[in-house]
């Protein structure tokens, strides 16, 4: 680039093929490692759930944002976005995140999300004047250890959900959804609970049920209420049915019958503390309920929706709105290209949440509810 950029009017539109080496040229003026390669930004153009659009001025592009869409969730996410230093100061950052947005709100994603090194002040003040909010930060965040903040703005200005302060917990282990949940609604509720991977696997032994051939089992709502409850929590369980819980995942006789008996172990354990249990199906207002009597619920769901897998998945509900149901996700999917902000609150369309909590054939809906202690 020769930095001779001709004056008039900026335009923004989607990335096409022979945009890509610029493209390429432009990430290399803008920044010194985590660069996109003319590859990466090939694949991007194509894939189903990105979009990468270019600014242009006088016809040649001087800069472009990347937006991704990968989850049945109402959040897009800004990936990057790079502008020319020669082009700079001439309102293409403004253009290109204006047209980002419009681009979130076609593919009906109501909140779009963004990280920014916490001393790239111009950048921080830019997303600022366009009405992003502090949504939260991420020590330590990039390669030089530079904290980032994690900016959110709503593309509908009616949503103004109260999200309870849940600290995030990524699950370390692929199975370990169910700790990694219940970690975070722990130190919701205790503070000063240290979060560490010995625990998330002490919790995982105390609370699977899973009996398989190979590979590692998961938890059920017993197991995590009984988790729970013996660490001085008040807990509620809710079950819609009374059977063997996530029997699916097995298909010996012998197996269910040595889950059937460690579930109804850990049920007689839950009623000589007291913990109350719940037969009835799970809608949101009683999620709602539980929320606003100062419960943080954990919800199991099958991940097909989001995930394209056939598993159960626990997720933390941190809020609602007339909406959506706001959720911590512990699985960060790194290899979509996602980090902690795509997890974190987390806002799913209450219908599409409703056909969610569901799994296997028998439609299991499970909560777990931790109250102060």
């Amino acid at each position: 680039m020769n930095g001779d950029f001709p004056a008039g009017g900026l335009r923004v539109r989607p990335a096409v093929a022979s945009d890509l080496a610029v493209l390429a040229r432009i990430e290399e003026r803008c920044f010194d490692s985590d660069r996109i390669s003319r590859r990466q930004f090939r694949y991007l153009m194509t894939r189903g759930h990105a979009a990468l659009l270019v600014v242009e001025q006088a016809g040649r592009p001087i800069g472009d944002a990347v937006l991704l869409f990968s989850r049945a969730t109402s959040v897009a996410r800004l990936y990057s976005i790079a502008v020319d230093p020669d082009a700079r100061g001439r309102g293409a950052a403004v253009a290109l995140m204006k047209a980002a947005e419009r681009e979130a709100w076609k593919h009906r994603r109501a909140y779009l999300r963004l990280e920014v090194r916490k001393d790239n002040r111009p950048a921080v003040k830019l997303y600022e004047s366009l009405g992003y909010r502090r949504l939260g930060e991420f020590p330590d965040y990039y390669a030089d250890h530079m904290d980032a903040w994690r900016l959110e703005k709503s593309l509908a200005p009616e949503l103004h959900p109260e999200l309870a302060a849940v600290p995030f917990y990524e699950q370390s282990l692929e199975f370990t959804c169910g700790p990694a949940a219940l970690m975070m609604a722990m130190k919701s509720l205790t503070p000063e609970l240290e979060l560490s991977r010995q625990l998330e696997l002490r919790l995982w032994r105390e609370a699977t049920t899973i009996f398989m051939t190979s590979g590692h089992g998961g938890c059920g709502p017993y197991g995590l209420a009984l988790a729970a409850a013996s660490r001085g929590y008040r807990v509620e369980v809710h079950v819609s049915e009374q059977g063997t819980h996530l029997g699916d995942s097995v298909r010996s006789e012998q197996k269910r019958e040595v889950m059937r008996l460690v579930q109804e172990d850990m049920y007689q354990q839950l009623q000589a503390l007291g913990v109350p249990i719940r037969h009835a199906g799970l809608d949101v207002a009683e999620i709602e309920r539980c929320l606003a009597g100062g419960g943080i619920p954990l919800v199991l769901i099958s991940s097909w929706q989001i995930y394209k897998a056939r598993v159960p998945h626990w997720v933390v509900v941190t809020g609602t709105d007339e909406s959506f149901v706001y959720v911590n996700d512990p699985f960060v999917d790194r290899e979509e290209g996602e980090t902690l902000i795509d997890s974190i609150h987390m806002p799913i369309l209450k219908e599409r949440f409703k056909s969610m909590a569901r799994y296997g054939r028998a439609g299991l809906q499970a909560m777990v509810v931790l109250y102060d202690k």
